[in-house]
């Protein structure tokens, strides 16, 4: 039986915990066959993690999930098989990673407006270099002593009703997309991320789209027809009635169906490696010529 993960993170994501190896060693021990790394933007562990797959025998894909926008709507995408080594995608990390270091002032601000105080200089020490993502800013505050005396924070503390995972919590409340301290960024158009995943001879497939278009449903039919060549079927994000939508959509057009658990580590420690939401035995990704020759 195969066993798989296509959706995982390392720390080379600004959100993500575990170093490349430790990812291994754990999908070792989980049994896995293939796995993918799919860090956000970035390419940084694909070479480490190809070759410490091939001591544990481990099929690595080398992959990444790019952040990309369609209709104002801000949306995953995950390209598989890709040239990792083309500098395409070293100018897309170096052009986020710049936009998101501006964007931390102001996204500082924004949130000491609504009510919470927070320290740039403690959390850039905190992020060592990475980008100073909103999970992190939440880590920090909430483990600061008067937590507690701000009523803003209580939901996140043990207990509270956003306790489940506070960090992504945290920054699904007050940083993403159409929430009080966000800061937009100027990510790639669906169509430009789509051309990038197949000049490098990789897969495009759509990331949890059940968690990013929400109530925006009725644009899946116009992303499938910007180009992208499968759905992420079967996610922690998806109930079994999107599992069952997003299966016969993809059957239907013909796309590839593929399983990720999107695990981060400490900032979603409900989702451990290995655990795709999958309720069927599927393949593992292959990267038929058939379809790249007419894409």
């Amino acid at each position: 039986m195969n066993k798989i993960d296509l959706h995982i993170h390392s720390n080379h994501s600004a959100d993500g915990e575990l170093a490349v190896q430790e990812i291994l060693d754990i999908s070792k021990r989980q049994g896995l066959n293939t796995i993918a790394i799919t860090d956000h933007n970035s390419v940084k562990g694909i070479e480490a993690a190809i070759h410490y797959g091939n001591q544990l025998n481990i099929d690595v894909i080398p992959g990444i999930e790019i952040d990309c926008s369609y209709h104002s709507v801000n949306l995953h995408l995950l390209g598989y098989f890709i040239d990792w080594k083309r500098k395409e995608f070293i100018d897309l990390e170096e052009n986020l990673y710049n936009q998101e270091m501006a964007a931390f002032p102001k996204m500082i601000r924004k949130l000491r407006a609504a009510g919470i105080v927070a320290d740039e200089d403690e959390i850039l020490k905190e992020a060592a270099g990475k980008v100073p993502c909103g999970e992190l800013i939440g880590e920090v505050l909430l483990h600061k002593e008067n937590a507690k005396k701000n009523p803003m924070l209580r939901p996140y503390l043990e207990g509270g009703e956003r306790s489940d995972m506070p960090y992504l919590n945290f920054y699904r409340d007050f940083f993403a997309q159409g929430k009080i301290a966000h800061v937009p960024l100027q990510y790639l158009q669906l169509k430009e991320a789509i051309e990038l995943v197949k000049n490098s001879n990789g897969i495009p497939i759509i990331a949890h789209p059940g968690d990013n278009l929400k109530n925006k449903m009725d644009l899946l039919d116009d992303i499938i027809q910007e180009g992208v060549m499968g759905i992420e079927v079967f996610s922690n994000y998806h109930t079994p009635g999107q599992i069952e939508f997003f299966h016969k959509k993809a059957a239907k057009e013909s796309l590839f169906i593929t399983c990720g658990s999107d695990f981060h580590g400490k900032n979603k420690p409900g989702i451990t490696i290995g655990a795709c939401n999958c309720q069927f035995e599927i393949e593992p990704l292959r990267r038929p010529k058939d379809k790249l020759e007419n894409r």
